[in-house]
Protein backbone atom coordinates (compact mmCIF):
# COMPACT_ATOMS: atom_id res chain seq x y z
CA UNK A 1 0.00 0.00 0.00
CA UNK A 2 1.29 3.56 -1.27
CA UNK A 3 2.37 5.78 1.85
CA UNK A 4 -0.16 8.62 2.00
CA UNK A 5 -0.22 11.94 3.89
CA UNK A 6 -2.57 11.21 6.46
CA UNK A 7 -1.07 7.20 6.86
CA UNK A 8 2.27 5.38 7.41
CA UNK A 9 3.23 2.65 5.01
CA UNK A 10 0.62 -0.03 6.59
CA UNK A 11 -2.67 2.55 5.81
CA UNK A 12 -3.33 2.93 9.23
CA UNK A 13 -1.58 4.78 12.33
CA UNK A 14 -0.72 2.19 14.86
CA UNK A 15 -0.01 3.43 18.02
CA UNK A 16 4.03 5.04 18.25
CA UNK A 17 2.93 5.54 14.33
CA UNK A 18 4.32 8.80 13.00
CA UNK A 19 2.65 12.05 12.69
CA UNK A 20 0.01 12.71 9.84
CA UNK A 21 0.81 15.33 7.44
CA UNK A 22 -1.62 17.76 6.37
CA UNK A 23 -0.05 20.17 3.36
CA UNK A 24 3.47 19.33 3.97
CA UNK A 25 2.71 20.47 7.94
CA UNK A 26 2.16 17.91 11.40
CA UNK A 27 -1.54 17.80 11.87
CA UNK A 28 -2.42 17.32 15.60
CA UNK A 29 -5.57 17.62 15.27
CA UNK A 30 -6.13 14.57 13.00
CA UNK A 31 -3.48 12.70 15.49
CA UNK A 32 -5.40 13.89 18.59
CA UNK A 33 -8.97 12.51 17.16
CA UNK A 34 -7.07 9.24 15.85
CA UNK A 35 -6.36 8.33 19.41
CA UNK A 36 -9.85 8.64 20.36
CA UNK A 37 -11.41 6.56 17.21
CA UNK A 38 -11.03 2.45 17.48
CA UNK A 39 -8.95 1.03 14.70
CA UNK A 40 -11.63 -1.14 13.11
CA UNK A 41 -13.96 2.41 13.23
CA UNK A 42 -10.74 4.08 11.42
CA UNK A 43 -10.29 1.33 8.66
CA UNK A 44 -14.22 1.39 7.97
CA UNK A 45 -13.48 5.10 7.46
CA UNK A 46 -10.37 4.79 4.84
CA UNK A 47 -13.02 2.43 3.05
CA UNK A 48 -15.67 4.74 3.33
CA UNK A 49 -13.08 7.64 2.24
CA UNK A 50 -11.92 5.39 -1.02
CA UNK A 51 -15.06 4.36 -1.93
CA UNK A 52 -15.94 7.80 -1.99
CA UNK A 53 -13.13 9.11 -3.99
CA UNK A 54 -13.73 6.17 -6.55
CA UNK A 55 -17.75 6.78 -6.83
CA UNK A 56 -16.37 10.30 -7.83
CA UNK A 57 -13.70 9.46 -10.26
CA UNK A 58 -16.27 7.30 -12.15
CA UNK A 59 -18.80 10.22 -12.63
CA UNK A 60 -15.64 12.19 -13.69
CA UNK A 61 -14.80 9.41 -16.48
CA UNK A 62 -18.05 8.78 -17.56
CA UNK A 63 -17.99 12.70 -18.22
CA UNK A 64 -15.15 11.91 -20.10
CA UNK A 65 -15.66 9.19 -22.68
CA UNK A 66 -19.36 10.17 -22.75
CA UNK A 67 -18.99 11.27 -26.39
CA UNK A 68 -16.51 8.68 -27.90
CA UNK A 69 -18.01 6.25 -30.36
CA UNK A 70 -16.63 2.68 -30.77
CA UNK A 71 -14.11 1.43 -33.28
CA UNK A 72 -12.95 -2.28 -34.32
CA UNK A 73 -15.30 -4.77 -34.78
CA UNK A 74 -17.68 -4.12 -32.60
CA UNK A 75 -17.98 -0.02 -33.21
CA UNK A 76 -20.97 1.48 -31.51
CA UNK A 77 -23.17 -0.81 -30.37
CA UNK A 78 -25.66 -1.38 -27.43
CA UNK A 79 -22.64 -3.29 -25.75
CA UNK A 80 -20.39 -0.41 -26.03
CA UNK A 81 -22.31 1.37 -23.69
CA UNK A 82 -22.43 -1.06 -20.84
CA UNK A 83 -18.72 -2.42 -21.97
CA UNK A 84 -17.52 1.29 -21.35
CA UNK A 85 -19.41 1.84 -17.87
CA UNK A 86 -17.56 -1.52 -16.44
CA UNK A 87 -14.15 -0.13 -17.42
CA UNK A 88 -14.72 3.12 -16.08
CA UNK A 89 -16.23 1.77 -12.90
CA UNK A 90 -12.43 -0.43 -12.45
CA UNK A 91 -10.37 2.45 -13.71
CA UNK A 92 -12.13 4.71 -11.18
CA UNK A 93 -11.66 1.85 -8.07
CA UNK A 94 -8.47 1.37 -9.31
CA UNK A 95 -7.09 4.76 -9.63
CA UNK A 96 -8.90 5.62 -5.76
CA UNK A 97 -7.00 2.09 -4.47
CA UNK A 98 -4.14 3.49 -5.73
CA UNK A 99 -3.97 7.04 -4.17
CA UNK A 100 -6.20 8.74 -6.35
CA UNK A 101 -6.62 12.06 -6.54
CA UNK A 102 -6.46 13.11 -3.16
CA UNK A 103 -9.86 13.30 -2.52
CA UNK A 104 -9.95 10.34 0.00
CA UNK A 105 -7.54 11.91 1.87
CA UNK A 106 -10.02 14.59 3.10
CA UNK A 107 -13.07 12.72 3.34
CA UNK A 108 -11.11 10.43 5.67
CA UNK A 109 -9.86 12.85 8.18
CA UNK A 110 -13.37 14.68 8.20
CA UNK A 111 -14.43 11.35 9.01
CA UNK A 112 -12.25 10.81 11.72
CA UNK A 113 -12.66 14.46 13.19
CA UNK A 114 -16.42 13.53 13.31
CA UNK A 115 -16.28 10.36 14.94
CA UNK A 116 -13.68 11.81 17.98
CA UNK A 117 -16.10 14.50 18.56
CA UNK A 118 -18.73 12.58 19.28
CA UNK A 119 -16.76 10.29 21.21
CA UNK A 120 -15.43 13.38 23.47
Amino acid sequence: MPTSPIHGATGSMPAKAMMPMINGRPDFQLADALTKVSPQAQAKAKATATDFEAMFLNSMFSQMTSGIKGDGPFGDTTGTGVWRSMLTEQYSQNFAKSGGVGISNDVYRTLILQQAGRSS
